[in-house]
């Protein structure tokens, strides 16, 4: 699986953890109000945040509150689908991280995702 397939969520929607620890970019996967169900090991280890810190908690209030903004969570609580990706900065909990973001919504699911990969 590529960071830019075409309907990436589906594919994502039928990984579990060990398919999802298998890929070169990071994976957090959100219920939709947010809270983080899946988290794999690329992001873990490029954030310095273990899952068991991370799963059951909200994203954008609780783990990664430097998402908590009009270009990351407001999106995801705006659009009923989504499927963007942006330039961005991670500040929380380390030096300054330059990532590419994907954020992906479908109206199908019962997930959302936010993939994360190095610039």
């Amino acid at each position: 699986m590529e960071f830019t397939q075409p309907d990436i969520a589906r594919t994502l929607d039928e990984c579990d953890a060990s398919m999802l620890d298998a890929l070169d970019f990071g994976v957090i996967r959100m219920t939709l109000d947010g809270v983080v169900d899946g988290y794999n090991s690329y992001e873990a280890t490029l954030s310095g945040l273990a899952p068991p810190r991370v799963l059951g908690k909200n994203l954008f209030t609780e783990v990664a509150p430097c998402t908590n903004n009009y270009l990351v969570a407001a999106r995801y609580e705006e659009s009923a689908t989504l499927d963007e990706t942006i330039p961005y900065v991670f500040t929380l909990r380390m030096r300054p991280r330059k990532v590419e973001l994907r954020m992906v919504k479908t109206t199908c699911g019962k997930h959302q995702y936010l993939l994360v990969r190095n610039r």
